[in-house]
C-alpha cells in the first residue's frame, strides 16, 4: 500500500468523523489566533486532515490520489524506505507551511478559520508537474492544457484571489503550497530544473 492511499484513507475517515463531530472540528481547524494566544501549534498540522464537507474533500482527495502516486514513483529512487519519508515530508510540509502566511495574517482574528489539505496537494501538484509538465491536466473536465501552464494559471489565479479575498477558500495555503512543493522537489533535485525546462521548449500553443 502506497503512502498516498495511507494518507486518503487516514484523512477521509478523520474527515467524516468532523462532519458529525462539531468538538473535534473546533479542536482541530486551524484557527491562527488560537495558535497566537493558547501556543496550540498543532493546529498547523490537524487542519490538514479536516474539510468543510464531501465536495471539498472528494476534489482534495482526488487531486492526491492522482498526483501523489506520481510524486511517490519519482521518489522511489531514493530508496524504498527514504522516498516514503520524503513523500511524507513534501506533503505534511506543504500542509504546515502554506498555513504560515495565513497564521502570519489573521493571528488577531478570532473569526478567522481554514481547514483542509489543499496546502499538502499543491505542493505534491507542483512537485508532479516539475516532473511532469507536459502531462494534460483539465479544469473540470472540459479544459485540458499541458500541466506547466494549468499550473502557471492556478499560481496567478491564487495570487490575486488571495490579494482580494471574496470567498471562504484560503488561497494563499494553495498559493504558498505549490510554492513549498516547487523548492523541496528542487532541492532534492536539481536537475530536475533542466529535465523541465528540455520538456517543454518545443512547446506552442500553435
Amino acid at each position: 500500500m502506497t503512502v498516498t492511499i495511507i494518507l486518503i484513507i487516514i484523512t477521509v475517515a478523520v474527515s467524516i468523523s468532523s462532519f458529525n463531530n462539531k468538538e473535534l472540528l473546533y479542536r482541530w481547524i486551524f484557527n491562527p489566533y488560537q495558535v497566537y494566544t493558547y501556543r496550540q501549534y498543532y493546529r498547523f498540522f490537524s487542519s490538514g486532515f479536516i474539510h468543510s464537507d464531501y465536495i471539498h474533500l472528494i476534489f482534495n482527495m482526488i487531486a492526491l490520489f492522482y498526483f501523489g502516486r506520481a510524486v511517490e514513483d519519482e521518489f522511489d529512487r531514493y530508496g524504498l524506505i527514504g522516498g516514503k519519508i520524503l513523500f511524507l515530508i513534501l506533503y505534511l510540509g506543504g500542509i504546515i507551511i502554506s498555513d504560515i502566511p495565513t497564521y502570519l495574517k489573521h493571528r488577531h482574528n478570532p473569526r478567522y478559520n481554514s481547514l483542509g489539505a489543499s496546502g499538502g496537494v499543491a505542493s505534491v501538484l507542483f512537485g508532479a508537474i516539475l516532473y511532469k509538465p507536459m502531462s494534460l491536466l483539465c479544469l473540470y473536465g472540459l479544459l485540458c492544457l499541458p500541466a506547466f501552464i494549468l499550473g502557471t494559471l492556478y499560481l496567478i489565479y491564487s495570487y490575486y484571489s488571495g490579494k482580494n479575498v471574496k470567498d471562504k477558500i484560503n488561497h494563499d495555503a494553495h498559493l504558498y503550497g505549490a510554492f513549498f512543493g516547487i523548492a523541496f522537489t528542487v532541492a532534492l533535485n536539481p536537475p530536475v530544473v533542466i529535465g523541465f525546462l528540455h520538456q517543454v521548449k518545443d512547446f506552442s500553443l500553435f
